[in-house]
């Protein structure tokens, strides 16, 4: 947010006054006709801040445009707050609306088809409640399209906590018409739900490039690359994968997490992958019948193969249960390149020695990639999920600055950061991701990304979060195709070539 407004002071400073708000209230009514073209009835929920203020401006071009097409277009503005206390712009925005013939509604209209949220952007700081959270529950609670200034009122910019009523997801068209800057909070925890659509106008202040990125927005476009015609197995690198505890060891079999991280390093690319279960000194699965590429191993023999540990690139934790504690020292002080996952992390968040050697790898100049969900996140930060999720960003490089290590906290909008880095919000994937064993899957991926053999240390951040991304479009475009439910299975025979 701190970012958002230094943009504004610097903007504000080559333009007239209350030409920025005059740009946003013309901007949102434009949008707000583009959106909703047919609409008889716009509703304007006004706050008591600048933010009411564009809002305020947009129902002027609306009225005008209502005019103009014959009066078919009813505009109706609520203003919450004491008119007398709103900032001189949005005070001098309600002297031209009242001037230009609007009348301040007592409440909402009882049927709208679109209605454009101006209630507080970048204003809220606490919880809402009264006039407020009753006019976003209207808004939420319809079926009719909502578009949001600046931000959806109740977000928080930088975080994507919400403080307002919750949400009715998926009711009906969601659009946030994001000015000046595209805020983090715009793309991760609650924000994907609320923004929905968002769309960008920077009001004319393209030069202001002064200020620093909080973060980028990560996606993927276009086609997978063609592979060379001289490519082989051995050019494609290899991936090692070590988890699946069977249920034979504990009474609880995690057997189908590593196969599933397996297949995905195959369809991903990877030129040979190698399967070690952790069911004891003699595998209990020799080949899996879906992919009989896949080369099973006892985890011992992997372990005694140095050279392939310092070639492949390995992943460790997937169903890995409680044996996996014993084998970490050892993958943690071999293997160059080492994708921890799921078990391997509840491991090293209770285990100082683990968390010194996973430190230590990157003094080798190795590649770590921790891939946590918010409660393994929790674990490796001694926090609650709550602290986690309250700034994911935050968390993601408070990992990374713990540990070393490339940190992918998942979840909606899956943040990526790393040594050195600034943060990266992925901007693909849907909640058809919410299902067990797609989180095996990425980390597969992630381990067909680091493989090859040319892949350098100072690439491998950029890589980690092409195969995140490319991970997400899966995902949409099995949304896109409606093939069903998507499982992780599914996913993993789906993936894709990432090199």
């Amino acid at each position: 947010m701190e970012g958002t407004r230094a943009v504004e002071r610097a903007l504000a400073s080559t333009l007239r006054p209350f030409e920025s708000m005059a740009r946003a209230g013309l901007a949102t009514a434009q949008l707000a006709l583009a959106l909703a073209p047919h609409a008889r009835c716009i509703w304007i929920a006004c706050g008591p801040g600048n933010n009411g203020g564009d809002g305020l401006v947009a129902a002027m071009h609306l009225l005008d445009h209502s005019r103009r097409s014959g009066g078919d277009l009813e505009v109706v503005v609520t203003l919450c707050g004491d008119p007398a206390r709103l900032p001189p712009d949005g005070a001098r925005a309600l002297s031209q609306a009242l001037s230009a013939g609007l009348v301040i509604a007592p409440h909402p209209p009882r049927a709208f088809d679109c209605a454009i949220d101006a209630l507080l952007g970048l204003g809220a700081q606490q919880a809402l409640e009264g006039e407020l959270a009753k006019q976003l529950q209207t808004m939420h609670g319809s079926t009719t399209t909502v578009l949001s200034v600046d931000l959806p009122s109740g977000l928080l910019a930088d975080t994507g906590v919400y403080l307002g009523p919750a949400p009715k997801i998926g009711l009906g068209p969601r659009h946030t018409l994001s000015l000046l800057t595209l805020k983090p909070g715009l793309f991760t925890a609650d924000g994907r739900d609320l923004s929905g659509v968002v769309w960008f106008d920077d009001l004319g202040c393209t030069s202001l490039n002064q200020i620093a990125p909080v973060a980028t927005l990560h996606g993927i476009q276009g086609g997978s690359p063609q592979r060379a015609q001289v490519s082989h197995k051995g050019s494609q690198g290899n991936v090692v994968v070590i988890g699946g505890q069977s249920i034979s060891l504990s009474g609880s079999g995690m057997t189908g997490a590593a196969i599933l991280a397996a297949r995905a390093a195959l369809h991903a690319g990877s030129g040979r992958v190698y399967v070690g279960l952790l069911d004891g000194s003699e595998p209990s699965i020799h080949w899996d019948p879906q992919c009989p590429e896949l080369m099973f191993r006892s985890v011992d023999t992997l372990q005694q193969d140095r050279h392939l540990l310092q070639s492949a690139a390995t992943v460790c934790g997937c169903g890995g249960g409680s044996t996996v504690v014993a084998r970490l020292p050892q993958l943690l002080s071999t293997c160059p390149k080492l994708v921890l996952d799921a078990d391997a992390l509840n491991a090293i968040s209770g285990d100082d020695n683990l968390r010194r050697l996973t430190t230590q790898r990157a003094q080798r100049g190795w590649v770590t990639v921790l891939t946590p969900h918010p409660l393994e996140a929790a674990r490796l930060l001694d926090q609650d999920t709550t602290t986690v999720m309250s700034d994911r960003l935050t968390a993601a490089m408070t990992v990374t600055r713990y540990l070393a290590a490339i940190c992918v906290l998942k979840g909606s909008g899956t943040v990526i950061t790393g040594p050195g880095q600034g943060p990266i919000i992925n901007a693909s994937g849907n909640s058809s991701l919410a299902t067990a064993g797609t989180g095996d899957a990425l980390a597969g991926m992630l381990g067909a990304a680091l493989a090859m053999p040319d892949m350098a240390p100072e690439s491998a951040f950029q890589a980690v979060a092409t195969a995140v991304a490319q991970h997400g479009r899966l995902a949409d475009d099995w949304d896109r195709e409606r093939s069903g439910e998507l499982t992780a299975g599914r996913l993993a025979m789906r993936a894709r070539h990432l090199h």
